[in-house]
């Protein structure tokens, strides 16, 4: 009676997966219009590790065709291209190709990328200590080291804090095309991380106000309403002698909860003051969904990175 029960269900089963083979959703692969441009052993690492993702040439194996796995790659395949499509590109700006370069990099380190669910399926897309460094070294070419004289970067420094000792009030204080506002004060806030960027030779130290802190430390994501994070970056000086010291102001970050303000951006208004004088980033509000698809890769964080790995490291 079991055996026959067994039987049933497994006909039922096969039948099931017949029936579903129907409902497809196809990978099509576009024109290659305007792919990215590198050198040969660059190009032949991203063609076999992200590729049949991040690209109009995706390559399906017989069991990636298969429902209901087929609806799973076809749904990673839209949302990789979404971020960055290699097979355009060049229609990117530099800054933006930078950016993105840099985080398909710091996957690749922090073992993200490729996702291990593909590389277990298809191994020859696991990325190698040396790949990944020929990768790292491509990423910090494009924009070469440059050796700076520090006394020129402390005028700067000084410039800088002229100009807000200056603005003596809110009206003063410059803000985004989106209404996200300049903090001021957010150096007495608790730092939550410092970070650097390899690849255009920056220093960042990321601080956030006590509401978004009292979040971390109780581990309750999503972050709630009001919390605030700003992340300031200086760019980095390489003296001759091999130090490395924070230069002249590059940017002033900053992401602020409000979700009936934000809505299409995870709940997220961005903001970048750019320079000594904090220009903002952005003619229009627009600016801030182009801000949101970058900070998508950190989901998993609510959208924020460079969280602090470890709770007990927040005073």
């Amino acid at each position: 009676m079991k055996t026959k029960r067994f039987t049933i269900g497994i006909g039922i089963f096969i039948l099931f997966l017949l029936a579903i083979q129907f409902i497809q959703q196809p990978v099509e692969n576009p024109p290659v219009t305007d792919p990215i441009t590198a050198p040969a052993e660059v190009t032949a690492i991203l063609r076999r590790a992200c590729f049949d993702c991040h690209s109009n040439e995706t390559r399906l194996a017989w069991y990636d065709k298969i429902a209901p796995v087929s609806w799973l790659v076809a749904a990673d395949v839209k949302e990789a291209r979404s971020r960055f499509n290699f097979s355009t590109w060049d229609t990117l700006s530099p800054a933006d190709q930078q950016g993105r370069l840099y985080e398909a990099v710091n996957m690749a380190l922090t073992g993200k990328m490729p996702l291990k669910t593909y590389a277990s399926l298809h191994p020859a897309s696991k990325l190698s200590e040396q790949d990944i460094e020929v990768l790292k070294q491509y990423a910090s070419a494009q924009t070469p080291a440059k050796y700076h004289d520090s006394t020129i970067i402390n005028a700067r420094e000084t410039e800088y804090k002229q100009f807000l000792e200056k603005a003596t009030g809110p009206a003063d204080l410059p803000v985004a095309a989106n209404g996200v506002k300049y903090v001021p004060g957010y150096q007495d806030w608790q730092v939550i991380s410092t970070t650097n960027r390899f690849d255009n030779h920056s220093i960042r130290v990321v601080y956030a106000n006590d509401i978004a802190v009292q979040a971390i430390r109780a581990n309750k994501l999503p972050f709630p309403e009001g919390s605030t994070i700003v992340k300031v970056v200086w760019n980095s000086i390489e003296e001759e002698n091999g130090d490395i010291i924070p230069g002249s102001l590059n940017s002033v970050q900053v992401m602020t909860r409000d979700s009936k303000r934000f809505s299409d951006s995870g709940g997220w208004g961005y903001a970048k003051f750019n320079g000594i004088k904090l220009k903002p980033y952005g003619s229009t509000p627009m600016f801030n969904a182009t801000c949101h698809s970058c900070h998508k890769i950190a989901s998993a964080n609510d959208f924020v990175f460079n969280l602090p790995l470890k709770n007990k490291d927040l005073k």
